[in-house]
């Protein structure tokens, strides 16, 4: 039994590492971006090292099969995130496990993106050269996106699990309007993606690895070329340091790489430690290779009787600072 989990694990694997191998050739060619876009406060400052972390409803955002061990009944998180030019994110996730997961963790994610009002011009053969939306009758446009997901995942032993999300996505950027004909478009679009992933305890200390595939999709469009969903394949090895020392249990130090490798971008490495006290205080730090805008995050927690916080703070260079703030809440 024990080898057949590892060979679906690493025919999964095989095929995700083609399906990436392929998607390369459509860099900085994709679209619905806010997918990728991380506004949970711990996984911000782990710099996105999370594929092998146990997140518990997080790990929908990340990879759906961390969520296979999961002990609580019930968790939930809430992530709001004041983005770059003042977009809004919003990010909820939940999870739970009838009859002590026998049948395993149902869970279900939402993301929520407010771009803000633009306002909308067209060019026009007047002193100013355009007319506003208003003077056409129309109103401003104000876009928006949405992922609505439900996700799966399943221990199928005490050291491998499964695990899956499918949502539906939708954008809308406003109505525009085609000058030469005068006719209004709304650039609205909606379509249904797939993620899922593995995770698998080695037995060797806590080491454990993680693989995951998101945005798995067809090719969508507005009203000229296809672009595909930016298709992200994410692989991690975690382990706690404390392992390898004499600290005393009360102390941890959970460290934690990723290569990621996006569709729309070219690959990166993620190298992520938290510091972990008596379960309940946590100091956390990441540095990213190849992003010329946020090499590194830091952050902190605190958890006390089910509830917990995460903040995160990471320099956006040009674009500013972005500080990320996490609810969490388990039975």
């Amino acid at each position: 039994m024990k080898l057949k989990y590892h060979t679906i694990s690493l025919l999964l694997t095989i095929s995700c590492l083609s399906t990436v191998t392929f998607g390369q050739e459509k860099l900085a060619q994709t679209g619905m971006q806010f997918l990728n876009v991380i506004s949970d406060g711990r996984a911000a400052a782990l710099g996105g090292a999370v594929t092998s972390r146990e997140i518990q409803s997080s790990s929908l955002f990340f990879n759906p099969a961390t969520m296979g061990f999961d002990t609580t009944f019930i968790n939930a998180s809430y992530s709001p995130t004041k983005w770059i030019a003042d977009i809004n994110y919003h990010s909820i996730s939940m999870a739970v496990q009838p009859s002590d997961g026998e049948f395993g963790i149902f869970g279900a994610s939402m993301q929520l993106v407010d771009y803000g009002t633009i306002e909308g011009t067209i060019v026009a053969n007047n002193d100013k050269g355009y007319l506003d939306y208003s003077e056409m009758g129309m109103s401003n446009p104000e876009p928006y996106a949405l992922a609505l997901g439900f996700g799966y995942a399943k221990a199928l032993s005490n050291k491998f699990s499964v695990g899956g999300q499918v949502k539906w996505v939708k954008q809308y950027l406003g109505e525009t309007v085609d000058t030469g004909r005068v006719e209004k478009f709304e650039n609205k679009l909606s379509v249904v993606a797939f993620d899922f992933g593995t995770f698998y305890r080695t037995g060797f200390k806590s080491l454990v690895f993680g693989m995951s595939v998101r945005n798995f999709s067809k090719e969508v469009k507005y009203a000229g070329e296809q672009f595909p969903l930016p298709l992200t394949f994410s692989l991690g090895v975690s382990m706690d340091l404390n392992d390898l020392t004499n600290f005393g249990q009360e102390h941890s130090f959970l460290f934690s790489v990723d290569a990621v490798h996006v569709r729309s971008a070219t690959g990166q490495v993620a190298f992520a430690l938290e510091y972990q006290f008596i379960k309940q205080f946590f100091l956390r730090g990441s540095y990213i290779t190849n992003n010329n805008e946020n090499e590194y995050s830091v952050g902190a927690g605190v958890s006390w009787y089910g509830v917990q916080f995460d903040y995160a703070f990471s320099p956006y260079g040009l674009f500013g600072d972005i500080q990320r703030l996490t609810l969490r809440f388990s039975y």
